[in-house]
């Protein structure tokens, strides 16, 4: 196994964690924004969006049926996330990049997630492509901030 092979799952470890951030404030967000909303409905609008973004929808019941039938509240809250969160377009930016190189190692090639980041104001151009070492450490830094690397491992790129 050589060195390229063995980076691509350490990455996608530093991408999920971003991911799992980006989850943790846009629940938080969407409840403090409508206390009504009940817990499950917040998870489940959170992950969607997250799932939106990142162009991994949860294809089993019931979150597929949830993600068809909200789909324009689903929208609606990518089309929010430069503006509620500026401190995530950084990490967004990088994961998405990253994400993107893998795909592309592992075949893949779709830039329609990067066009629909750029679209939606997150994606930063200006922003060079990190590292793998200190992407990783970003993905550790926000790990830690939100108290998500107790539960996740993040090894070294």
């Amino acid at each position: 196994m050589n060195a390229e092979s063995k980076i691509v799952p350490i990455l996608r470890e530093g991408i999920h964690v971003i991911k799992m951030v980006l989850y943790r404030v846009l629940k938080e967000e969407l409840t403090e924004r409508d206390p009504s909303l009940e817990d499950e409905q917040a998870s489940r609008l959170a992950g969607a969006v997250v799932n939106e973004l990142f162009g991994t929808p949860n294809r089993e019941e019931p979150f597929l049926t949830f993600a068809r039938d909200n789909r324009s509240q689903i929208r609606e809250e990518m089309g929010r996330i430069a503006s509620d969160f500026p401190d995530m377009k950084i990490p967004l930016t990088d994961a998405l990049r990253i994400q993107f190189l893998c795909d592309s190692r592992e075949g893949s090639d779709d830039t329609r997630l990067l066009v629909q980041a750029r679209d939606l104001g997150i994606l930063q151009m200006d922003r060079d492509l990190p590292l793998p070492d200190a992407f990783m450490s970003l993905a550790r830094r926000l790990g830690e901030e939100h108290h998500l690397t107790r539960q996740v491992h993040i090894p070294s790129a």
